[in-house]
């Protein structure tokens, strides 16, 4: 062995070990750099991590940006972060091994404002913009609890067709805006993610395809119902969309600009987010929203300040109120629900507010979720936000629950490894 290759070989093996495989890398599309689709392909598995951190950049894809601060509100680092852990089926892992078992494109765990961890897979870095799926929902109810607390809407029992006077005559037009954010209507609409159901029907004629309609053609051919209004959550991506054009018109901008003016400016967002944009010129509300992981951590901390913005030169809560307490309350207390909405009522686990997921604990804690595994964990009284990106095979738990279980154990012991509260109601 000539002088000098035992060294060469040492280096070139803890390289090796130091870069480990990334879970389902190669049906991921890694040997081709994680490419980017195009309209007929960004959601397949070949093209997902690309096109998911990048979704303006898919031909064909209608976007909107939505402005970032002139100045980012801080969001320093830990510098000894505590270690995190979790136990998931009766064996404990770290957060190393959460990122070795599931398909995590980003991960970011912040605690009064300060990031304990931040992780990107699959060849992501810092500046790329997340596809929310259906954490946008709750950004939609952020801009409606807003347009509230300036009179832009007079009441939420206003039936949305004061505002959206396209849907005048149609069920969903005289559902009152309450019974929308709570996901109440008692309008039957399919939501499988099976491409047969009346969820593919809105996304086809959102994205403009032959033959699809306007989505105003999808939302008042809706009109069977499963329950009166008002009495019973199911989740309906329609009622979003509903709302966020009860939104702009009582507004009179677009979502993006409103985004821009009452949300990521005030918040002190660090990039550029951006919206998709429908066919009709209408913002995607129901799963749309695209932003950076540390800008979504930012909303995320900005709720756990009870809608306060983070003061730039103290670092800590300031004086401006960016989202209204009140509203907020409205929207993520269990106990401001009425019964059939609380946890373990709602879903067997989760209870449903104004477009955010209650879970079952003694503290207010809540969370946005979207499909494949989008997710913003928030725990006010600790201080606690997780924010995780990911390319999940499937799209719900009702197709593989494994994701979801684990994923909520993580959460548990974040909260747990981080003087979080745990305790039940």
């Amino acid at each position: 062995m000539k002088h000098g290759t035992l060294p060469l070989l040492l280096a070139l093996a803890l390289a090796a070990g130091a870069s480990r495989a990334e879970p389902d890398e190669a049906a991921l599309n890694k040997a081709n750099g994680y490419p980017i689709g195009k309209a007929s392909t960004w959601y397949t598995e070949a093209y997902r991590v690309g096109s998911w951190s990048a979704l303006d950049k898919v031909p064909g894809v209608r976007t909107r940006v939505v402005a970032r601060a002139d100045q980012a509100s801080p969001l320093p680092r830990v510098a000894n972060p505590a270690p995190i852990a979790y136990r998931y089926k009766g064996a404990s892992y770290t957060l190393a091994d959460y990122l070795d078992r599931q398909r995590a494109t980003g991960l970011i765990v912040v605690k009064n404002g300060e990031i304990i961890a931040e992780h990107y897979r699959y060849g992501r870095k810092d500046d790329a913009r997340f596809l929310s799926f259906s954490m946008a929902k709750s950004v939609t109810s952020l801009l409606i609890g807003k347009a509230l607390s300036l009179g832009l809407i007079a009441s939420l029992d206003d039936p949305a067709e004061k505002y959206a006077k396209d849907l005048a005559g149609s069920p969903y037009g005289a559902t009152t805006i309450r019974q929308l954010l709570r996901m109440s209507s008692g309008l039957t609409f399919s939501e499988r993610y099976d491409g047969k159901d009346d969820l593919a029907r809105l996304s086809r004629a959102a994205a403009g395809a032959a033959g699809a309609g306007l989505p105003l053609d999808v939302l008042k051919s809706i009109t069977d119902r499963h329950s009166p209004p008002g009495e019973k959550f199911v989740y309906a991506s329609s009622e979003t969309d509903v709302l966020g054009r009860v939104v702009a018109a009582a507004a009179g901008k677009n979502m993006s600009e409103l985004t821009t003016e009452w949300l990521w400016r005030p918040m002190g967002a660090e990039h550029d987010a951006f919206w998709r944009v429908a066919v009709d010129g209408q913002e995607q509300a129901n799963g749309g929203f695209n932003a950076s992981l540390r800008d979504w951590a930012r909303l995320g901390q900005l709720l756990a300040n009870d809608g306060r913005a983070i003061d730039k030169s103290t670092g800590k809560p300031g004086a401006l109120q960016v989202v209204p307490l009140d509203y907020l309350l409205d929207a993520t207390d269990p106990a401001r629900q009425p019964p059939a909405f609380r946890p373990r009522t709602a879903t067997p686990y989760f209870g449903y507010g104004y477009q955010f997921w209650l879970a079952p604990f003694k503290a207010r804690t809540f969370a946005m979720q979207g499909i494949h595994g989008q997710t913003v964990y928030v725990q006010p009284s600790s201080g606690i936000v997780m924010v995780m990106t990911s390319v999940w095979e499937q799209a719900s738990g009702k197709q593989n629950v494994q994701p979801y279980e684990e994923r909520d154990a993580l959460w548990r012991g974040v909260l747990q490894s981080l003087g979080g509260d745990l305790a039940a109601p």
